[in-house]
């Protein structure tokens, strides 16, 4: 049972993912900074499951009218992005995966690459801008990070695409359902049942 502090550090960080469209990790930090406690490792910092059960009852909450169509529209850009790069097995992850998305949020999609290069090689050939950065990957050693901006005709706004680059081999994880039934990321297929289902 989490103390009544690390309730209301989920519930502030919630608050923080929706209205500004943070990422849970620094949502969190910020929302514990709120309350006094600086250590990420804090006791009482709650865990990312504990902040997307206060996120979708904020959702809920205030959102209840706007949020299904905005998450539809990111859906779109989601498919059209990895309707582009299906050479590279795209899945949706984060946020738009999982159904907590507003207009606020990123497209997270993860490629599979035999070549960690190949992704950025093919979207050069395609004349797609894009910035690369890095992140840790699931062997906590940095992985590519591309980066897009991606119109989205529904919201008439841009939206960034994050497409992080990972070996093929790391493909084999993240697709079991866990205690609420969602998969950590899903493919192109999957994601069109989803769509259906929610419409």
């Amino acid at each position: 049972m989490p103390s009544a502090l690390t309730a209301e550090i989920a519930a502030t960080a919630a608050k923080l993912v929706v209205e500004e469209g943070m990422e849970y990790g620094p949502a969190k930090r910020r929302a514990a900074r709120a309350f006094g406690k600086h250590g990420a490792r804090s006791a009482e910092m709650p865990d990312n499951a504990s902040v997307e059960e206060e996120v979708r009852a904020y959702l809920a909450l205030f959102c209840a009218e706007s949020q299904p169509a905005e998450l539809a529209a990111l859906r779109e850009v989601a498919v059209h992005w990895m309707e582009r790069l299906a050479e590279f097995r795209p899945h949706l992850t984060g946020a738009v995966w999982r159904g907590t998305a507003t207009r606020l949020s990123s497209v997270h999609l993860q490629l599979f690459c035999d070549d960690p290069k190949s992704a950025e090689i093919s979207m050069l050939n395609l004349g797609i801008d894009f910035d690369i950065g890095s992140v840790t990957g699931p062997r906590n050693l940095p992985v590519d990070l591309l980066s897009v901006s991606s119109r989205s005709p529904a919201l008439g706004e841009e939206v960034t695409v994050f497409l992080t680059v990972l070996d093929h081999d790391d493909l084999r994880g993240g697709l079991k359902p866990d205690a609420s039934g969602l998969t950590q990321r899903g493919d192109l297929n999957a994601l069109r049942r989803l769509m259906e289902t929610e419409t």
